[in-house]
């Protein structure tokens, strides 16, 4: 090998050994993150499924009547077995399931808060909806939001079905999955 291409292996080599070590500051230790409180879920959870059971539809014909939507973007929300809520994997790692319903609760509330219940503000609901996403926000930050499309004034009464069926499932299936976790 030629002298100089020895230097260049040879300085490479121990370069490192040669410059002068910093002793850096021990990175912080990792804050842990806010842990949930699954029995205040749970409670609230339940008082959410007991306003939405107990609210009177204003229009007695659509009392009797089952509205379908297909929705092909598989929105609003809803808590499918790949979300892992089920009790044996919520056990060991419930992120996946939380921001599903976190996504969930910032769904409905922002529905409450639209165009389609104007007529009709439900306080009691969007209080409940309120302090169950200050509960679960604290873990998992704010979801992206979805604004509500504006939708004619008609159709108000059948969306509000809608929603509030829609919710009234999904807030059994929540207060299941927070039943579980408190205990």
């Amino acid at each position: 090998m030629a002298p100089l291409r020895r230097l260049r292996l040879c300085l490479c080599l121990c370069l490192p050994l040669l410059l002068p070590t910093t002793t850096a500051a021990p990175a912080p230790a990792p804050t842990p993150a806010p842990r949930i409180d699954w029995a205040a879920c749970r409670s609230l959870s339940r008082e959410l499924s007991r306003l939405v059971a107990t609210l009177k539809e204003p229009h007695r014909i659509l009392e009797e009547t089952h509205l379908s939507e297909e929705d092909p973007k598989n929105w609003p929300p809803r808590i499918r077995c790949s979300d892992a809520c089920d009790p044996s994997t919520l056990d060991t790692n419930n992120t996946r399931c939380l921001r599903r319903i976190l996504q969930g609760l910032q769904h409905y509330r922002d529905l409450l808060s639209s165009d389609i219940f104007t007529a009709r503000r439900l306080p009691p609901l969007e209080a409940a909806l309120d302090q169950l996403l200050g509960l679960v926000q604290q873990e998992h930050g704010h979801p992206p939001r979805h604004p509500m499309a504006p939708s004619e004034a008609w159709a108000h009464p059948l969306l509000q079905r809608l929603a509030l069926q829609r919710l009234q499932s999904f807030a059994a299936i929540m207060s299941r999955i927070f039943t579980h976790s408190a205990s």
